[in-house]
């Protein structure tokens, strides 16, 4: 499983407070997934910042 923060994002940092392993954010102040799969152990938090997203920026590819 990978991740990807679309150009919906509005840096609200949700998904970096549920999953700083796969999210942070940019000096532009939005959000950017690491390049890569989900580290192992990580896919359930990644997964609830995803689905925790509040415009939907998080895409699963």
């Amino acid at each position: 499983m990978q991740m990807k923060v679309n150009e919906a994002c509005i840096g609200c940092g949700l998904c970096c407070a549920n999953c700083p392993e796969v999210f942070s954010m940019t000096d532009a102040g939005v959000a950017v997934a690491i390049a890569g799969p989900v580290p192992a152990g990580c896919e359930e938090s990644a997964m609830s910042a995803k689905d925790g997203c509040p415009v939907e920026a998080i895409e699963e590819v």
